[in-house]
Formats: structure tokens, sequence, C-alpha cells
């Protein structure tokens, strides 16, 4: 079954599930219309001097905050490292104060990087990070699509117990989705950035959990898996899951400048492009 003729069941299957339970045909309408989102990642407050200030990464979540208000996308992902010291509670605080600047009609969802709960998670570090920013996982639906986020420092520390947990978690909620599409995921760190057998490294999830999950990701018809910690962009593919690495919001290893990345969900497709904050178009257009 097509991307297409599966999401027009799905709408099909929705639509008639919220019209008993009293949706208007007006609300319906907006269904299957296109819509958009907005990932960034690594804002990482602190980076850019080592732990010596953030001023640079407070001028350019500003930007951010200004372009996301401007556009109004349906949610906004943050795709982790929020900031470079975890236990900078300045650093902290002024993600949070310029975060809180974004509209209050725009859902803002949170992933934890490496640099937010560290390279070794510990049950400390995840009681830190629930204080201050709430769960380290997410799901939801909308617009008949699937959203679904993750802890992928469980995966690359390769905590037993608490990756079991959360991959069981993550199973039952793909299960979950299957009468939905897109189902579109999110992590901090990618599976992979070029090819699948590519080495284990620092920027990517060891070969032996890669196989697991993106075997999952496969069978259960997940469509895109978007995730950061590279500081760069690359694009790649497993079977018919693609998988996408968007560079840095704060301090760019690459060539492309700090800036984010622009979803577009349609019936049949998902478009993406990744923008520079100079870059950035003043509307979101569907064609």
């Amino acid at each position: 079954m097509g991307f297409q003729e599966f999401r027009r069941k799905a709408i099909s299957s929705l639509v008639l599930i919220l019209i008993l339970a009293g949706t208007s045909l007006a609300e319906l309408r907006h269904l299957d219309r296109p819509w958009f989102f907005i990932q960034l990642t690594d804002p990482q407050f602190g980076m850019f001097e080592n732990n010596a200030g953030f001023e640079k990464e407070t001028i350019l979540y500003e930007k951010a905050v200004a372009k996301i208000n401007s556009l109004n996308p349906d949610f906004v992902v943050i795709t982790g490292d929020f900031v470079h010291d975890p236990k900078s509670v300045m650093q902290i605080n002024e993600f949070k104060r310029i975060t809180a600047k974004i509209n209050p009609k725009i859902p803002v969802y949170y992933l934890p990087g490496n640099h937010d709960i560290g390279q070794i998670p510990t049950k400390e570090s995840l009681k830190t990070y629930k204080r201050n920013y709430g769960r380290d996982r997410f799901s939801f639906e909308h617009k008949g699509s699937s959203l679904i986020g993750f802890n992928t420092s469980l995966i690359k520390a390769q905590l037993e117990k608490p990756e079991q947990q959360q991959y069981n978690w993550l199973a039952k909620k793909l299960k979950k989705s299957q009468d939905t599409c897109p189902i579109i995921l999110f992590g901090h760190y990618p599976f992979f950035n070029k090819t699948f057998d590519e080495p284990t490294a620092y920027s990517n999830i060891d070969l032996g959990d890669r196989q697991k999950y993106l075997d999952l990701f496969s069978s259960q018809k997940v469509n895109a898996v978007f995730s950061g910690h590279y500081h760069n962009n690359s694009l790649s593919s497993y079977g018919n899951v693609e998988l996408v690495t968007t560079s840095a919001l704060g301090k760019p290893l690459g060539k492309a400048p700090s800036g984010f990345r622009i979803v577009k969900v349609y019936n049949d497709k998902i478009e993406h492009a990744y923008y520079g904050l100079e870059e950035l178009p003043d509307s979101v257009l569907f064609h």
C-alpha cells in the first residue's frame, strides 16, 4: 500500500472517529491540509566560548525564536544539547528564558542530548533533566500523523535496563501508530550519517543497536527519523526509512550555518529543508 493510499484510509478512519465524537465538518476539513513543524537542535549554550560565556548562543537563539513566532509552525521539536555544561545553572536559565518567548500557542517538545544528561546518563542526571525540562520522551498524534521522540543517549551509553524499557515503550507506541501516516521519530543521536555499515563513532549509534532499532522502524513503517548531535547536515536512508541529521542552531562544525529545519507534511509525502538563520523564508508555502 502506498503512502497516499495509506494516509487516505487513515484519515477516513480518523474522520469517522471524530464524527462519532462530535467533531464538526468545518474542523474535519483541516485534517487533509498540508502543515509544517520546525526541528531545531544543539543550541548548546556555552559551546562557542567553551563555557566562558554564551553571548553568541543568545543572539542566535533570540533570532531563531523571533523567526519561529513569525512562521507560526504547528509545533517545534528541539532534539537535544540545550547547553554545553549540564551543571551550569546560568546556561540552563538562559536557554529556558529565551525558549519561554516562543508563542505559547506553539507547542514545544524537548529531547535530551549528551550535553544535557552526560555521556553516560545516571539516575541523578535524568532526574535533573526532568526537573528542568520535563520527560525525556514524548508521543502524540497530530492531523492523522504520529510523532514520537525518545532518549537516544540511553542507547548510545548501552544502559541495558533503561534502554530495554524504552525500546519496549517505543515498540508499543509504534504498534499503536499503524493506523496513522506518516510516522515520524525524533532523537538526538543519528543512527548513522552516511552509510548503514559506517564504523561506530562519537557521532552515531553503535552498529549492534543500529540494526536492532532500524529493523524495528522498517517493520513498523516509520517514514522518517530526525536527529541532531552532528552539528552538520546529513541525509541517508534505511529501506523506506529516511534518516535526517540536522545541523546545529548553535556552533556549526560543518559547512551549514547556524539555523533550523522546516518540515512540511503533505497527504502523500514529507518535504524538508534546512535554512541558515539569514536564509529563512518569510512564510512557508505549499504546492
